[in-house]
């Protein structure tokens, strides 16, 4: 395969993952936008340039999280590799929670696909690379697709054939044998991997993300998670997940900051991390008690708010005297994203 053109754009989203109950599951597309562009060179290697979040710590070389990526779907597309110039212009903060891992590897392989002169076809081929890549879907999916997403990953069961399986009832997976296994009535054969689902998000549900000054890797917070969880827990944040759909519509029928608050509660995994960033689980309980529907954005540090109508006044008289005034915190208040990446050749 050839190149399709000599230099592409590519713009990707932040995004805020888990939204509470959906641990590794659920993630929300916002409004703020890295923007980079590509150009094939004559001579091997990268060449770098970094404006904005991440100028001064991110590397300018190979190990670019951008640049590794983007050679890894130059393979995986058959294309041949090539020296490129990278011109990145950063807006999402680095290390905060708000997807910018998803975003470099999502920016790669989008990157590598406008190259090999694929548009939105291959949007599908984006996110099922870059998930790999990332290791958990959370992120990567709202970054590809943009809006909500629920993301699984449903690898079938080969070692039992589904005639010997003794109970359908007792297996939450149906065992299936190889890829030529039907769902019933479909013929479309089970996939393994990653896969997810876009759910609407309602024109008056507005988000604000609270910045700290002070960074949390996701490797770190990962640690703190225990390896089992309480019954109880578990059924909780089920319940809770269930209804995220539902209050991100706005369109229940029910009072949607009611349902938001509830549809955003938590057992699994924030207090687990709380030691990790007491300032973000101060903020994040506190704005709770004054009933707003907050969590840790991703694995943190940043603060998700989630409200149906514009409160902006009202979240800065509240939080301004013990939270803003110092500079240690910024709000945030972008638009919910409902493009995704957004990738071509780059125009003349």
């Amino acid at each position: 395969m050839k190149f399709a053109t000599d230099a592409v754009r590519v713009s990707v989203p932040a995004t805020s993952a888990n939204l509470g109950p959906g641990f590794d599951a659920a993630g929300l597309a916002l409004g703020v936008r890295d923007e980079l562009s590509f150009r094939l060179l004559p001579t091997a290697g990268a060449q770098i340039e970094i404006h904005g979040e991440g100028e001064d710590t991110l590397p300018r070389d190979e190990s670019h999280l951008v640049v590794r990526t983007f050679r890894r779907a130059l393979d995986e597309l058959g294309l041949p590799q090539a020296g490129v110039e990278l011109v990145a212009h950063n807006r999402i903060p680095q290390e905060r929670g708000m997807g910018s891992s998803a975003e470099a590897i999502v920016a790669g392989v989008s990157a590598a696909v406008a190259f090999a002169g694929y548009g939105d076809e291959a949007r599908d081929f984006i996110f099922d690379l870059a998930a790999h890549i990332e290791g958990h879907p959370d992120n990567v999916a709202p970054a590809v697709y943009g809006g909500m997403t629920v993301s699984w990953d449903f690898e079938p069961k080969t070692e039992v054939p589904i005639t010997d399986a003794p109970s359908s009832k007792e297996s939450n997976v149906v065992p299936v044998s190889g890829d030529a296994a039907l769902f019933p009535g479909s013929t479309e054969p089970f996939k393994g991997g990653y896969h997810t689902v876009n759910y609407p998000v309602g024109d008056l549900i507005n988000a604000w993300v609270f910045v700290p000054d002070y960074k949390l890797s996701t490797e770190e917070a990962r640690k703190a998670l225990p390896l089992e969880v309480p019954r109880t827990d578990a059924l909780f944040n089920v319940s809770r997940v269930a209804l995220l759909p539902a209050a991100m519509s706005g369109a229940s029928g029910r009072d949607t900051n009611a349902l938001l608050f509830s549809a955003t509660g938590d057992t699994l995994h924030q207090h687990y991390r709380s030691s990790l960033m007491p300032q973000s689980w101060e903020l994040m309980t506190f704005l709770r008690a004054h009933g707003y529907a907050s969590t840790i954005s991703g694995a943190g540090p940043c603060v998700l708010v989630l409200h149906e109508g514009d409160d902006s006044a009202a979240l800065t008289n509240l939080l301004f005297e013990n939270w803003l005034s110092a500079g240690h915190w910024r709000m945030l208040h972008p638009a919910i994203d409902r493009q995704g990446v957004l990738f071509g050749p780059e125009e003349a």
